[in-house]
């Protein structure tokens, strides 16, 4: 659709640029423009769901491009297309991406892979420069002086009909009808109203919002049934999960944990938890380099950065600890065993990272106190030549990178 933003964002990616991203991530020039313009789309879509939901998420939107900030993304694309997202311009994409998609962004990212051919961990550089292609051109709107909340908002409003045409089929799973259906309304809906039918505006309005909350509201619903190679790949994770679970069994009686805020927690008092508040609540207690806290009730679906729901109790019990001790500042690091390609279990690594990171951020703790790191199948802490160290070596870890000594 000649003039709509999709056109005009995907327009930034010059050829250069596009095979700097193939490039990055072993991907066919095909697969990286479908992708892109799926991952764009998603995140446009993204948008404006959470803005429909949060009247003052935009200006949080707006608010990462001051200071100069969306000028630096400009001046970045390419490199970020050849390279990553880094340093501080890095910073930005980082924050805008779970601000957009939450604990979502690891089934947005699989679906865009599934839906241009790609490899599973291309799904995510792939909405990372996406992300920077949005902040990019909101950055020149921005520089031109017309960019406002409220006009960031009509752009994202009337942009929904044009999405349609760019989203994988999956993320809108069981209603091929409807989606046509509106499809075929859609350039009815954003056409001028005559003036003695000032209502077709508001309706316009509230049908593009629903589309919005419909894709993103599809990502937590009921799944079509998959392939029978996906079955065996869910009945392996299924198994997985049932020895993670038997574990679990071994980090002792549940206790109750008293935190700084008054709030308790019920936990194992042999899990991390446990030894994480210990640590927090020694005072004079350094913070050494090698001190890491291995998260032990945490599950991904097999070979991919999906958490799974039986890691929410956890997630929900660090995020707790860490907004009792709000001057704590942490890493997260991301772990894979040995087995596959080292560049893919790196890459997976971070994906998994950033997930948890995300979660954490959704459940109310700060962007700006974490960080995540993807190492790949780097210090080991079990042997890769058995399952049991292998499962080991899976693993999500935490490290205090700041600890007032008045911490408690």
């Amino acid at each position: 659709m000649t003039g709509s933003m999709m056109d005009s964002i995907l327009g930034m990616v010059t050829p250069d640029m596009r095979q700097a991203l193939a490039s990055r991530l072993g991907e066919s020039l095909e697969g990286v423009q479908s992708g892109l313009g799926a991952a764009t789309a998603a995140t446009l879509s993204g948008l404006a769901r959470k803005s429909a939901a949060d009247g003052g998420f935009l200006g949080q939107i707006v608010g990462l491009l001051e200071g100069g900030a969306g000028q630096r993304v400009i001046a970045s694309l390419r490199s970020i297309a050849s390279s990553g997202s880094t340093g501080p311009t890095g910073d930005v994409i980082n924050r805008f991406v779970p601000m957009v998609f939450g604990a979502q962004q690891g089934e947005v990212a699989s679906a865009i892979s599934q839906h241009a051919g790609l490899s599973a961990g291309s799904g995510l550089g792939l909405l990372k420069m996406a992300a920077s292609l949005v902040l990019a051109y909101f950055a020149k709107v921005h520089s031109a002086g017309s960019l406002t909340v409220s006009s960031l908002g009509n752009m994202l409003q009337a942009e929904a009909p044009t999405l349609l045409s760019y989203l994988p089929a999956s993320l809108l799973p069981g209603a091929p009808d409807v989606v046509t259906s509106i499809s075929s309304r859609a350039p009815f809906a954003t056409r001028r109203a005559p003036a003695r039918t000032p209502w077709l505006v508001p309706l316009a309005i509230a049908g593009a919002l629903l589309l919005a909350w419909l894709f993103i509201r599809s990502l937590s619903g009921p799944r079509p049934p998959t392939r029978t190679a996906a079955n065996m790949t869910h009945a392996a994770a299924t198994t997985a999960g049932d020895t993670a679970r038997a574990a679990w069994a071994a980090l002792g009686d549940m206790m109750r944990v008293k935190l700084p805020d008054g709030s308790e927690l019920n936990v194992p008092s042999l899990g991390v938890e446990t030894k994480l508040v210990k640590f927090l609540n020694e005072r004079s207690a350094p913070v050494p380099d090698n001190s890491w806290f291995d998260f032990d009730r945490l599950l991904f679906d097999s070979g991919q950065a999906t958490l799974q729901p039986a890691s929410q109790e956890q997630l929900t019990n660090i995020a707790v600890i860490l907004k009792a001790y709000p001057q704590v500042k942490v890493r997260i690091g991301g772990y894979t065993d040995n087995t596959g390609d080292p560049a893919a279990n790196l890459q997976l690594s971070q994906q998994r990272a950033d997930n948890v990171m995300a979660e954490l951020t959704r459940l109310g703790v700060a962007p700006s106190r974490m960080s995540a790191q993807g190492y790949g199948q780097e210090n080991p802490v079990a042997d890769n030549a058995t399952e049991e160290g292998r499962q080991k070596n899976r693993r999500i870890s935490l490290q205090v990178t700041e600890k007032p000594r008045s911490a408690a």
